[in-house]
């Protein structure tokens, strides 16, 4: 058995804790938080171990690996305290909060060669491990533009401030919705390499973006546009998207559906010349336990397995999620007013 320490207990780490919780190969071994009502719950209706100072949590339980779900303000300390201990960790997204954080983790990690992964949970959604499958291929030949998106109804009115509406605790559209779609990108096709210009506005927020528009150059030459969106009420949930254009066809994705359209007939088994349409129930695996849709146990049970040596540790590295937070960096620096 894994035994596995959670910090933060908000929305993201109940649900890690849920999946871990069920998972056969792990124990929790405890739950750390600064709510008194939040461990006041798991006290009661679970068998928990919880705590409100992480320091005591590691040094009574000791952890083989922890899942960090907390701010990313506290991310790149919090991070480098438990691999010091020797400790594998799974960060929630994005990794840090400046890009000069990332280095030395990714050193320190390698080092003490312990397994590292960040939150972005994309690459186990069906259709998009399908998309990289296909351009793995070659499938639609050479790609001269993308378009990655994504919009939701998070932010639809003026409301009190929290640590998301905040920048200097890593709050705003840019760093939390955009951020999945930059990761995307980057895996897709390419990691970015420059963005010639970009605009984040405020709809409704005060202190930080609630839209994201930019240019992006990637580091094999291809270009496209960034469009996310958080304060659109015309979506139920966030839905993220990609178009991928090449010289044998399109690629256009969401999270449920996968269109293809190649020009000819020299098409990957299963497809062929014309639109294609797959969806996600076809192409997703199963999983043990179903929260949230089956990429967020995915993502869980790779940690686990790697942290088991049972699998590689080349998916949503610290080093890969790197490439997202300088991306992120050279958004904001591109802006315009």
């Amino acid at each position: 058995m894994i035994k596995v320490g959670l910090i933060g207990a908000g929305k993201m780490g109940i649900s890690h804790l849920a999946i871990l919780g069920a998972h056969p190969d792990v124990e929790i071994s405890g739950v750390c938080d600064t709510s008194k009502m939040v461990l006041d719950v798991l006290e009661k209706y679970s068998s928990f171990k919880c705590y409100t100072d992480y320091r005591k949590m590691i040094s009574e339980r000791r952890p083989d690996a922890v899942v960090v779900a907390v701010p990313t303000k506290m991310h790149a300390a919090m991070v480098r305290e438990l691999l010091e201990q020797g400790i594998h960790v799974f960060v929630e997204k994005p990794f840090c909060l400046h890009p000069s954080e990332a280095e030395p983790l990714i050193t320190l990690a390698k080092q003490k060669n312990l397994v590292n992964q960040v939150g972005y949970h994309n690459k186990w959604v069906g259709t998009f491990a399908e998309v990289k499958r296909l351009l793995s291929r070659n499938a639609i030949g050479e790609i001269y533009h993308f378009h990655g998106q994504a919009y939701g109804p998070v932010v639809v009115k003026q409301k009190q401030d929290t640590w998301r509406s905040s920048p200097d605790e890593g709050g705003g559209c840019l760093m939390d919705y955009a951020s999945h779609v930059i990761d995307l990108i980057n895996y897709l096709i390419s990691p970015v390499q420059s963005v010639p210009s970009s605009m984040l506005k405020s709809v409704f927020s005060r202190s930080v973006e609630d839209a994201v528009f930019a240019m992006l150059k990637l580091s094999n030459g291809v270009s496209g546009v960034l469009s996310v969106n958080w304060s659109d009420e015309t979506y139920r949930k966030m839905t993220t998207s990609v178009q991928i254009n090449g010289r044998k066809g399109k690629i256009v994705s969401d999270a449920n559906e996968l269109k293809v359209f190649f020009n000819d007939g020299e098409c990957p088994q299963g497809y062929s010349k014309g639109w294609n349409v797959k969806y996600v129930t076809d192409l997703t695996p199963q999983v043990d336990f179903y929260l949230r849709g089956e990429e967020y146990t995915a993502q869980m049970d790779h940690f686990i397995s790697a942290v088991k040596g049972d699998a590689g540790t080349g998916i949503n590295t610290f080093e890969s999620a790197s490439h997202t937070d300088r991306a992120i960096d050279l958004i904001r620096k591109a802006q315009f007013s």
